[in-house]
């Protein structure tokens, strides 16, 4: 096989291998960040808010749990950005965004939610500490203001367009690590 061939069929192999990378989150919680990752590489980085109660894995704790996760599920297609949604069923009510640092009386689900499932027996999967059944999503907020500080309830709070930005970006199956 000539040069022109060999370089063509590696330049096709290796193309053919980034589009088979999986991406995957990272969710800082020093940080305040969520950063989306396509093999090590950061694609984007967003802020956001975890828990005012700490990380923890315990039922009714209302913290954030650390480790592997996955989403499981993805709720809010074509909804308009600062959609409420309750019980996961969207309202067809608009929040009124919080721009300034107030813990309002609200802790409304806005946006998009990506819904995780813990991935680690025992840590985030089962029992007291299942984080599907806590119901752990990463979610717009109408208390914008307070992103980048710990203020939930054990969610991942984002800023609504960067919660629709990520929802556009990832699918079912996408990995999300917690980490403190």
């Amino acid at each position: 096989m000539d040069t022109k061939k060999s370089l063509a069929v590696i330049s096709l192999l290796f193309a053919s291998l980034s589009s088979l990378a999986e991406d995957s989150i990272t969710v800082d919680i020093s940080e305040q960040r969520l950063y989306l990752l396509r093999n090590m590489t950061v694609l984007s980085s967003y802020p956001i808010s975890s828990s005012s109660y700490g990380e923890g894995q315990q039922e009714n704790s209302f913290k954030t749990p650390l480790g592997q996760h996955v989403i499981k599920e993805m709720i809010g297609d074509d909804t308009k950005e600062d959609t409420i949604f309750i019980s996961r069923i969207n309202t067809k009510r608009t929040a009124d965004i919080v721009k300034d640092p107030i813990n309002t009386e609200d802790d409304y689900v806005t946006s998009r939610i990506l819904w995780l499932s813990g991935e680690e027996e025992g840590v985030n999967k089962g029992g007291k500490v299942d984080s599907y059944n806590r119901y752990i999503y990463i979610h717009g907020t109408q208390e914008e203001g307070l992103i980048g500080l710990k203020a939930s309830h054990g969610c991942i709070r984002m800023f609504n367009n960067d919660v629709i930005d990520l929802y556009q970006k990832v699918k079912i199956g996408t990995k999300v690590l917690i980490k403190a």
